[in-house]
């Protein structure tokens, strides 16, 4: 049922369309990015809901699953099927002896290693997995469909966005985009990003990792967020942290599965130079990352030594929600040279790369446009015209292939 709270998402549409096409769709993302509300808003009327959460649910689905499906039929939400994998097994079989139609269960799930082993294993060619992300900035501005700037052509006539104020956009950042926090603006947004760290420890971590030491795991986590968008060097990580390079790995891989980190990989192609092989780390969310870094106020967070980290994150992950919302596999990068020329995010799309540098200042200048020009030197006719994403509310060429952006236009 819609609430006067509901934000409009992109990927409700597509998730329409994957229910007319699919038996089964999967819909994953992190814990609070608004999955059930989605499904709620969007299929309320059509399929009854049932969480795997609740402990005596959760055994009734492990040990009896065919009754289990016969006491709730299709067409039905099951929500955070990662607690009974093995009913994935007996929903292929109800789907198999009605192929044909469409619609049948729809899935959420926190849990990407659970879910892709399941559903590649029972649901292969049976069901769409889709993954939903924190709201995007588009979606908190009622405009969920709005293309990228590399997606739409510029006239003289098309109104610029409404800008945020410098205040208010760094407000925005340190509060972060989960929709609880979104929808009700007065919540405590440190009390609420404590509890959910905590909660998420407590259930997610320990059912996929064995965590002996939480305190440890909680260094491990500040650790990170204070090397987000850098180059990530494991084993140092590792050393800082006095523990061992494989439980460092097996820690990422957790924060990774349970969409609360995603790694971006450097863009490689055969130009004769030797690139970066190693990968940077974002969070999912801006606003957890804020937290986890000991931020408290949005002069804080603008002014101090990670304000060009969390402003780099905010736009990573802002271009990866228009693309995944959508339904699509992003295909996302970052470039740099061994000599240090670098652009923080590449985009690949059908036939070009598209280059985009952040910078933390809000008066853009033609020698942030630097690290692109050289890009689009290497790669010629494949790179497309480049972006410098700022945090002012100017719009400005800054030469003939480089355009500046506030950070409102992505």
């Amino acid at each position: 049922m819609a609430t006067q709270s509901y934000v409009e998402r992109t990927i409700a549409p597509v998730t329409r369309r994957v229910a007319r096409e699919f038996p089964a769709l999967v819909l994953t993302g992190p814990r609070q990015s608004g999955k059930t509300t989605l499904l709620k808003h969007v299929f309320g009327k059509s399929h009854r809901y049932v969480s795997i959460e609740p402990p005596d649910v959760r055994i009734a689905a492990v040990e009896n699953p065919r009754a289990f499906l016969d006491f709730n039929p299709a067409p039905v939400i099951f929500d955070e099927i990662q607690y009974a994998p093995e009913l994935l097994a007996y929903i292929k079989e109800r789907i198999d002896a009605s192929r044909a139609t469409p619609g049948q269960y729809l899935l959420t799930g926190s849990q990407n290693l659970a879910l892709v082993e399941g559903v590649s294993e029972s649901l292969a060619g049976r069901a769409a997995v889709l993954e939903l992300l924190p709201l995007s900035q588009r979606e908190t501005a009622s405009a969920p469909n709005r293309s990228l700037p590399w997606e739409r052509k510029r006239t003289a006539q098309t109104p610029p966005e409404r800008p945020l104020s410098y205040r208010r956009l760094w407000e925005s950042l340190l509060r972060g985009n989960f929709p609880e926090l979104v929808a009700h603006p007065k919540r405590d947004g440190r009390l609420w990003h404590a509890s959910y760290v905590q909660t998420y420890l407590e259930r997610d971590v320990r059912s996929l990792r064995q965590v002996g030491d939480l305190t440890q795991f909680q260094n491990f986590l500040r650790a990170l967020a204070a090397r987000s968008t850098q180059l990530l060097n494991l084993a140092d990580l590792a050393r800082d942290l006095g523990i061992a390079l494989n439980t460092v790995k097996a820690w990422l891989s957790v924060l990774e599965a349970s969409f609360q980190v995603i790694i971006l990989r450097p863009y490689h192609a055969n130009l004769g130079k030797r690139l970066v092989k190693a990968p940077k780390v974002y969070f999912t969310d801006v606003g957890t990352l804020c937290y986890l870094t000991g931020l408290q106020s949005a002069e804080h967070a603008a002014a101090g030594p990670l304000g060009g980290a969390i402003m780099e994150t905010a736009v990573v992950m802002e271009i990866r929600k228009a693309l995944v919302h959508r339904g699509i596999v992003p295909r996302m990068y970052f470039w740099r040279t061994s000599t240090g020329m670098e652009v923080d995010v590449v985009i690949e799309t059908e036939n070009q790369l598209v280059p985009v540098e952040v910078k933390l200042s809000a008066t853009p200048i033609p020698a942030m446009a630097k690290g692109i020009h050289a890009f689009q030197k290497d790669f010629g006719g494949v790179a497309a015209h480049g972006y410098v994403i700022h945090s002012g509310d100017i719009t400005l060429p800054l030469s003939e292939s480089v355009t500046a952006l506030p950070f409102v236009e992505l």
